[in-house]
């Protein structure tokens, strides 16, 4: 006590925001978002496969707790967006439009931390590890965890993710997962059903897929393209779904490909067909991209929304893009 006592204020302050349980509340950070083209060499190009280019942004703030994006939603209205982080952290933020509603920016924005079961903020990567999120009917939000493989639900509340989860019954097999290599794609069917996609080991053709559709979980696979990995999903207003790959190697560098699954084929048991709708490869502005998310307009378009993960390394950026999926 007498230690303590003598302490300065500042840095008992400081040592209370790292403490366990404390410094969750929402942090306001400014983002800086520069302009990107979808490809670098041809300026014009505006489009690759059927997606049309609908703005580029590379993201940057001055804050330690900024990058590492790994999952993404964008509200119904697409004013709001929501990004998990594989650090333990939710950005949320405003998203702004230019006159011909194309993307041009983040505002408004705040970083927060994820909590666990006990109400406590994450603690150490093997526990901060978020990867997948999918969006519910009563407004809860599903986070999918690597390392320490789980899956918790967040209560709905006026700020996402801001509360204490639930643990949803984990499918068989989710414990054998490699430790990196867990579920990276997840999103909620029109039926209301969950899929979720690990990443899987490195030597097998295919990726392990779990289905959860009225309170049991069944075992699908998801055949693999190459070096391409799933990283995540979302479903389009036909109710079929989309889904993200990324392959980021030495030899080959970085490429994404976007697929579409029929959700007729979303069914026990069931060896998945992904069919390529667009492969993005440089020059195009793309980097790890790990979040995905759909919504339609008032006009009865689609769009797509893809951010990466830096895995906050100065050599890689936080890029937020957007398409129009031609139908």
């Amino acid at each position: 006590m007498r230690l303590l006592a003598k302490i300065s204020c500042p840095l008992a302050v400081l040592l209370l925001l790292v403490a366990p349980g404390f410094g969750v509340q929402a942090r306001p950070v400014e983002i800086t978002a520069r302009a990107l083209p979808l490809n670098y060499t041809a300026p014009e190009q505006s489009r690759i496969g059927r997606l049309v280019w609908r703005g580029g942004l590379d993201l940057s703030a001055k804050s330690i707790r900024f990058g590492g994006f790994s999952g993404l939603l964008v509200s119904p209205d697409g004013t709001r967006l929501t990004s998990i982080t594989d650090a333990g952290y939710v950005l949320t933020a405003t998203v702004t439009y230019d006159a011909n509603g194309n993307l041009n920016g983040l505002a408004d924005g705040d970083i927060n931390r994820l909590r666990d079961e006990a109400g406590k903020v994450l603690q150490g990567k093997s526990d901060q590890d978020a990867e997948a999120m999918a969006a519910q009917a009563d407004g809860s939000i599903l986070v999918a965890f690597e390392r320490m493989h789980r899956i918790w639900r967040y209560p709905p509340g006026e700020a996402p993710l801001r509360g204490t989860p639930t643990s949803l019954p984990a499918p068989e097999g989710l414990s054998d997962l490699p430790d990196n290599s867990g579920i990276e794609a997840m999103t909620t069917l029109a039926d209301g059903s969950l899929l979720a996609i690990a990443e899987d080991n490195d030597e097998s053709r295919e990726s392990r897929a779990f289905l959860w559709r009225d309170g049991v979980w069944s075992h699908l696979r998801y055949p693999r393209f190459e070096n391409y990995r799933p990283s995540d999903a979302a479903h389009l207003p036909s109710g079929d779904l989309l889904v993200l790959e990324r392959r980021y190697t030495l030899l080959q560098g970085v490429g994404n490909r976007l697929v579409r699954l029929p959700a007729a084929s979303v069914v026990p048991g069931a060896l998945l067909q992904p069919v390529e709708i667009a492969r993005l490869l440089p020059p195009l502005s793309i980097d790890n991209m790990e979040g995905l998310a759909v919504r339609q307009n008032e006009q009865g378009e689609t769009l797509i929304y893809m951010i990466s993960d830096d895995n906050f390394n100065v050599v890689q950026r936080n890029l937020l893009l957007m398409f129009l999926l031609e139908e």
